[in-house]
């Protein structure tokens, strides 16, 4: 994956944890990115009340050598977005006595966005890794709580769908005491919208120093889950009036998630196939016949 796939996205996500300076750079593209695209670093210097110098260093915060770099990233996202219409409904805010339809319009094109963001920034390289590892681990497991820990709890009840043996635990000391049993080989997968919480990053770094291969599901590539993993899969977040932090993220969560699921049934696909066939049987006598 290249710095400028998803560049925008990461910066949306980004530019609010950054220090002053840096933070009014970005502040300034995503008040109007396709003008970033099209200005000098001196312009944009001038317009978010920074120097040339800032800039240059905002452009290597988020992996570019110059500001031309970031230039062209922006340049190829905004034409696009404005092609496939995604902006159509993107930021604008949900106030309370909006029509429900003018609601549902604007969440469907945030979530669309937020969508092709994650696909844009995310690594398919790593994806196919963590895939592999997983097809290869004696056991996997994934941590996360709240939406987090749902997200988790989805995709390790598909892996055991097709015969993968995987497992999450929304309890604290349940995950801690799983992770002191991996051993190299195995895989733990970390999901945590900032990266921050510490009933994901403990049992992460658990499984780490037992030599299982770790994973982080995050938005902020520069966080302490970010840290701990060898392997990092990015999110795209971008918050509106009623969903914010996590709640935001979960989306994308999911679709990084489906992502290495589609690669793990890929690699196993006659496996896959087979526990396909016998699942739906032994299920079949749950569903009311058509009437």
């Amino acid at each position: 994956m290249s710095v400028a796939a998803g560049a925008l996205g990461r910066i949306q996500t980004e530019t609010p944890t950054l220090p002053g300076a840096l933070r009014r750079v970005g502040e300034a593209i995503l008040a109007d990115p396709a003008a970033a695209a099209r200005s000098t670093i001196m312009a944009l210097a001038e317009r978010s009340g920074s120097s040339p110098a800032t800039v240059t260093r905002f452009c290597r915060v988020f992996g570019f050598t110059g500001y031309a770099g970031l230039r062209v990233a922006l340049a190829t996202e905004t034409g696009r977005a404005a092609q496939a219409h995604w902006d159509a409904g993107v930021g604008h805010e949900i106030a309370p006595t909006d029509p429900l339809d003018v609601a549902i319009g604007v969440m469907a094109a945030t979530d669309s966005r937020l969508i092709q963001e994650t696909a844009a920034q995310l690594d398919a390289t790593a994806v196919a890794r963590v895939a592999d590892a997983v097809v290869a681990a004696r056991r996997t497991l994934i941590f996360g709580v709240s939406t987090s820990g749902s997200a988790a709890s989805m995709m390790a009840g598909r892996l055991r769908r097709i015969g993968m043996p995987c497992w999450s635990h929304a309890d604290a000391h349940e995950s801690l005491a799983e992770a002191a049993l991996l051993a190299p080989g195995d895989v733990a997968i970390g999901v945590s919208h900032r990266g921050r919480t510490r009933e994901v990053l403990e049992p992460l770094a658990e499984a780490a120093a037992r030599g299982a291969t770790t994973v982080a599901v995050t938005s902020f590539v520069r966080s302490p889950l970010a840290d701990l993993a060898r392997l990092v899969l990015t999110t795209a977040s971008r918050e509106t009036t009623f969903r914010l932090g996590g709640l935001a993220a979960v989306h994308s969560q999911l679709f990084v998630l489906d992502a290495v699921y589609v690669a793990v049934a890929q690699r196993t696909y006659e496996q896959t196939d087979r526990a396909f066939e016998l699942t739906i049987r032994v299920l079949e006598s749950h569903r009311v016949e058509r009437s």
